[in-house]
């Protein structure tokens, strides 16, 4: 099964969330359950962009590399589709 970088936006201020995950759906409803520190206040989430990679380690390398963009402009490319992956 392979792994998914995604990124999720949050309905209550906009802000961003970079992951990793195996299980997308799973996750994403964890997010929006509270069940996750950092997006428990944020909450309801959206799904607006999502990569799959092979295996857990690509998947982490891709999403410290997006994260250590510290970009929003980086991000809102990808969403938009305006910027290669």
């Amino acid at each position: 099964m392979p792994f998914c970088v995604y990124i999720i936006q949050s309905l209550r201020d906009e802000s961003y969330y970079v992951g990793t995950t195996q299980d997308l759906l799973n996750r994403i409803e964890r997010h929006n359950q509270g069940r996750s520190t950092y997006t428990k206040t944020k909450g309801p989430w959206k799904l607006v962009y999502k990569e799959e990679h092979p295996d857990r380690s690509s998947a982490m390398k891709r999403e410290y590399a997006i994260k250590h963009r510290k970009s929003t402009d980086y991000i809102l490319n990808l969403v938009d589709g305006t910027h290669p992956a």
